[in-house]
């Protein structure tokens, strides 16, 4: 019996991956949206387990979120190999509202996947999903969405191709609209391959929901036309109802050093009966094989995503990603990031009080500046998250403790603050679609000092906050809430393309920067 991987292989928050092999080792790129360090980079050598080796816009200079709306930041990163060199190309998109995908676009190289990265070459081209092409002559292709913002048409305006220099950093000639997509239409995310004389173009078609897809096409010259494969889309959850990965689509394939052919993919797990993916858009793989006519196809002959996928060679896959986080590190540990930008000495410290984070208050989620918030992907659809938090706030606008975050409009933050007349309390402040938080329970009084505990127990749509003096007694507080609102398809009605994070934060209105302390977080996932 041969051995098998259990899908989805990147779960949380990662989708958009694109896939590469390099000798012996895998590597996934996924988009990062408006969280930093931007992009995140995965290896393999089995296709089964995969380490987080590098987010490599780590620098102001590569990348600078400030002002960024949420789901916008980095969308679509494309990783390739080439010449001993790693390149990475990316989008920033700046603003999304009215019919705009406002943005611009870079490419970053490094000789090491866990090196220092470049600063970035501006790359003057309209769209998103950039793609960097390495043909067989040695030429280097980059190609992309062209995105018509015009009243009136179609915003995916086709499949460009333009010629890199990369010596001189520069595209030659003028771009070339080379396939307008399939039946299926909302074509993007395009990747070149060239394979026994045909260029192969893949895309990802149907939007990123429900109807997501990756479709084919090939042709004998670079710049087409396109021929599509006759039974495309070659991947899709659509009308799959028996298929537990949803919203497969945006595809890119390797092949093994054994010969085998790989596709990793985005998908999603919805909340069963809820329909709503609290952890966001995932990566997913899939074996692929060439037919005798030379199309690709999934290796069951069918194109529904499968849940467990034959590996070439035995692994014992991990599949919990339980942790206990100490702050006694000189570095924040790696499955930490933070909204738009890096946080300074200013905001962040592990110095200032050996063994602690300390958070500085800053402006609140409604802002699209700095915030001094620290969180890790949600990876499981029931999991508990303990912290602990010594904070004396001295103002109701001072606030620190656990928060359950999607995006600026929607999350669940239980803080300690300070009220006019109960003095130091606990706070569960909520919000839905909207700028503007609600408390989602009355004030609950607590000591006037000393550290406090904090946990949220999350069970699929179901979110309970609870609290203790002393780490062994708790008390629920609090009702239970409606977590499946930290989600792609209930987080408005504006395009959302994350997922949910659990974090620390400390908030201070008033312009003090009162500190909070944090000893840990304990993240324990369940999976009986």
């Amino acid at each position: 019996m041969n051995p098998t991987l259990q899908n989805p292989i990147l779960p949380g928050f990662n989708p958009d991956p694109s896939l590469i092999a390099v000798g012996n080792d895998f590597y996934i790129a996924t988009s990062t949206f408006e969280w930093f360090p931007g992009v995140q980079i995965h290896h393999s050598t089995d296709l089964a387990n995969w380490q987080l080796v590098s987010r490599p816009l780590e620098r102001t200079s590569q990348l600078d979120m400030t002002g960024n709306p949420d789901s916008g930041g980095v969308w679509a990163p494309c990783l390739s190999h080439c010449d001993d060199t790693f390149f990475l190309v990316f989008t920033d998109v700046k603003e999304m509202r009215s019919s705009y995908k406002a943005s611009r676009s870079y490419l970053v190289t490094s000789k090491r996947i866990d090196g220092d990265w470049s600063d970035p070459i501006h790359l003057p081209v309209s769209g998103f999903d950039q793609s960097l092409f390495h043909a067989p002559d040695g030429r280097k292709f980059l190609t992309w969405l062209v995105w018509d913002d015009r009243p009136g048409v179609d915003p995916f305006g086709g499949i460009m191709l333009q010629e890199y220099d990369h010596p001189n950093n520069r595209l030659l000639g003028k771009p070339r609209k080379i396939f307008s997509g399939t039946e299926i239409g909302r074509t993007e995310g395009p990747h070149l391959y060239w394979k026994d004389g045909y260029y192969y173009l893949m895309t990802a078609e149907g939007g990123t929901g429900w109807e997501h897809a990756v479709s084919l096409a090939r042709s004998r010259d670079l710049y087409g036309p396109y021929e599509t494969c006759p039974h495309n889309p070659i991947l899709t959850s659509h009308r799959k109802h028996e298929a537990t990965l949803k919203r497969a689509g945006h595809g890119s394939i390797a092949q093994a050093p054994n010969g085998r052919w790989y596709l990793a993919h985005l998908c999603s797990r919805p909340i069963p009966h809820r329909g709503c993916s609290t952890m966001g858009r995932e990566t997913a793989l899939q074996e692929v094989e060439w037919t005798a006519d030379g199309w690709l196809q999934l290796t069951s002959e069918n194109n529904a995503p499968a849940s467990t996928v034959a590996l070439p060679q035995p692994a014992t896959q991990t599949r919990n990603r339980s942790q206990l986080y100490s702050f006694d590190t000189p570095a924040l540990p790696s499955d930490f990031q933070t909204l738009r930008l890096p946080l300074d000495e200013k905001r962040l410290s592990l110095t200032e009080r050996p063994g602690f984070l300390r958070l500085r208050g800053e402006l609140p989620f409604c802002t699209r500046g700095p915030q001094s918030l620290v969180a890790r992907r949600q990876q499981a659809a029931r999991y508990t998250a303990t912290t602990c938090v010594d904070f004396s706030p001295s103002s109701f606008q001072e606030r620190a403790g656990l928060v359950c975050y999607y995006s600026s409009e929607n999350y669940y933050y239980a803080a300690i603050s300070q009220d006019e007349a109960l003095g130091r309390v606990l706070l569960i402040l909520s919000a839905h679609n909207s700028l503007t938080y609600q408390f989602a329970c009355d004030p609950v009084p607590i000591p006037t000092a000393g550290s406090v505990y904090l946990r949220a127990e999350v069970d699929y749509e179901h979110l309970d906050f609870s609290y203790s003096l002393d780490g062994e007694n708790w008390t629920a507080f609090g009702p239970t809430l409606d977590y499946s609102i930290l989600s792609d398809e209930s987080a408005g009605a504006h395009e959302n393309f994350t997922g949910s994070f659990v974090g620390l934060c400390c908030q201070d209105l008033t312009g003090n920067f009162a500190a909070a302390d944090f000893p840990f977080l304990d993240y324990q996932e369940h999976h009986a």
